[in-house]
């Protein structure tokens, strides 16, 4: 299954639309989706199995893609992790992001007043490139009026 897919999966849990509505949460070894309650609050880990926080929020694009997990650092600041950045264990309640202690130093953080704008396009490309990925093309959903 496709990160792209996986994504929509889970915005779609997230939103409550019906026709992808699960009754029970599947057997983690079987399949490759999961849930929000699974994912908020998980462990993020870095390389050498270094803790670095909690997944704290998630955020999503117009489009209803989700875009950023914002993890919660054990120093009491927030960095953003491109979704397409974590790899998870679900088992294990952990992702773990694929960068090493001194990449990790240079995430910028901030606090819950002072939210970075994610979409403009520089903080966009600096933050995927610090986690060594390329953001994808934004979809833009236009609301029209009869």
């Amino acid at each position: 299954m496709t990160s792209h897919t996986i994504r929509a999966v889970f915005a779609a849990l997230l939103l409550g639309i019906p026709s992808l509505s699960l009754a029970a949460d599947p057997p983690a070894a079987t399949t490759a989706t999961f849930r929000a309650k699974q994912v908020l609050g998980m462990k993020m880990m870095i390389q050498n199995n270094s803790a670095i926080g909690t997944v704290d929020d998630i955020v999503f694009d117009n489009a209803g893609n989700l875009e950023y997990l914002i993890v919660s650092t054990s120093d009491n600041k927030l960095i953003t992790v491109p979704w397409d950045a974590a790899k998870w264990d679900i088992e294990k309640k952990t992702g773990t992001l694929n960068i090493t202690q001194d990449v990790y130093k240079t995430i910028p953080t901030y606090t819950p007043t002072t939210y970075p704008q994610f979409y403009t396009p520089t903080y966009r490309t600096e933050i995927y490139r610090t986690y060594g990925l390329v953001p994808r093309a934004l979809r833009r959903i236009e609301g029209r009026l009869p």
